[in-house]
Order: structure tokens, then sequence, then C-alpha cells
């Protein structure tokens, strides 16, 4: 059985379509089963950055703690709906330890650091808050391995995320070998998991596929092909919790367009 949990939280993101988040992640929970949804109500505040690098932390700090609460409370298996690719942190958090894999399927790594970040928004570094890294108050004690980190589809890098990849020889299964749907299973098997997080940021979606994100970024998986390697990974490891983000549709009418193919993800990840 699974648990949604719909977080609609939008102080991590930078874009300016930030507030679209809310109406993305209130459009999706209007198609998943009321008995099996809970949804979580964001700080109507922007927040503050708390002396710290990372816009509207003390936002943020409060809605990990609702997230991993609604996480850990669930008697099934909890997929988070997003807001920005920030709730990620709690969902991680509820479910951490050392047999956990974390698949990331995003067009942006998520891995600089609050010094090296060009935006300050904090969805450009919650992966690397996962791996244990960063402001204290925003980062799992202690965080996955590096070494159990899987990046799909991703092709929008910053010179920082880009060294720590290759420093810790990070694996990237890119959005044409989901063309296989072994690639990705075999990659999570690979780090030696015996349970693993699924975290889909919309973008990683090619914009052919796709149009309510705020940073398309082109050249990006087909619906179809991440589908069936979601459906493949869950065949060969357990799946221990789930994230989808990043819908910001434009209008109530261009959210109708994209339902079909989020949904799609959720069926696949549920």
């Amino acid at each position: 059985m699974t648990r949604f949990i719909v977080a609609p939280q939008w102080q991590g993101s930078s874009s300016s379509r930030a507030m679209q988040l809310i109406d993305g992640a209130e459009a999706v929970a209007g198609d998943l089963p009321r008995a099996a949804t809970t949804l979580l109500e964001a700080p109507p505040e922007a927040g503050d950055a708390q002396g710290s690098r990372i816009h509207r932390m003390s936002a943020l700090v409060r809605m990990r703690q609702r997230i991993e609460d609604a996480v850990r409370s669930a008697d099934e298996t909890a997929i988070v709906v997003g807001g920005d690719c920030g709730v990620a942190l709690g969902a991680v958090s509820a479910v951490a330890g050392d047999d956990l894999a974390v698949v990331w399927i995003d067009a942006h790594p998520d891995l600089n650091t609050p010094d090296s970040s060009p935006s300050g928004a904090f969805t450009g570094m919650v992966l690397r808050g996962i791996v244990g890294e960063g402001e204290p108050l925003l980062r799992l004690e202690p965080g996955i391995d590096p070494a159990r980190l899987v990046l799909v589809a991703t092709r929008a890098w910053d010179p920082e995320e880009e060294a720590f990849v290759a420093a810790h020889g990070i694996t990237v299964v890119s959005a044409d070998e989901l063309s296989s749907p072994d690639a990705l299973a075999d990659a999570v098997a690979a780090t030696g998991a015996s349970r693993v997080h699924v975290h889909v940021d919309l973008d990683a979606l090619d914009p052919a596929e796709i149009g309510g994100v705020a940073q398309a970024v082109p050249f990006g998986a087909r619906t179809a092909d991440l589908v069936a390697s979601i459906r493949r990974l869950k065949e060969t490891t357990p799946l221990a919790g789930a994230t989808l983000t990043e819908f910001s549709p434009a209008s109530p009418a261009a959210a109708v367009d994209d339902l079909g193919t989020i949904l799609r993800l959720i069926g696949a990840l549920a």
C-alpha cells in the first residue's frame, strides 16, 4: 500500500514561479485517492535566512520536520508530492540508513553547498544535505554515503557539483540510457543497497513531455522510458519511499495538460 503526502512547499525555489508550486501540488492532490492522502500545510510566510546563506531557511526547517513526522507515522510506503525539491530532505530523513540508496532523477544534481550556490535557493543544495553536508539544520546526520547515490537524466551542472560527482565517483545514468529499463536497476544494484528512495523532479523529462516546469532543460528523459525504468527498479530493490516535485503549471488549464504524465509516474512509483 502507498500513503501520499502532499507538501506544497515553495520556499526552497529560486523561480519567479515559486508560488505556482502550491497550485501544482494541489492539482496533483486532486487526482490522488482521498483516503490515502495527507495534505500538509506549508508555512504561509516566506521565512528568513537566519544568518545563513540559504534563503527562507526558517520555513524550510519547519517543513522538513513536518514531512519527516508524516512519513514516519505512515503505515505504508510514503510518496511525498511537492512543492520544490527541498521536500526530499524530510522524506529521506525518515527512512535513512546505511542500507539505503538514493536515486535522484533530476535535470539538476542539486549538489551545491550554501557557499557555492549561485542562487541561495535550497532546491539546488538538497542532495548535498542528504549526503550530510551543508547547513546543519538542513542536512542528514549521518548522511547517505555518496557511493549510494545514482543521478538520472542530469544535464545542467554547476562547477562545484561536477567536482563533487567526480571526486566521489557517483554514478550518472543519462536520459538516453533509460531506453534500456535495466540500466537504472543495474546501477542501483551496483551500490549494494537493499532499499532505495526514488526522487523525481519533473524537469528530468524532456520539455516535449511536460510543460509545467519552471526550469525546462533540453534533451531530457521520455516518460515511457522513465516509467519502465522505475518499474524495473522496484522489481529488484524494495522501495523505501519516493518524492515527486517541481510541478508549477502556468494556469489550472495548463495543469490538466500535464496531469496524465504525472499520474503515470506516480503509478510507477506506487
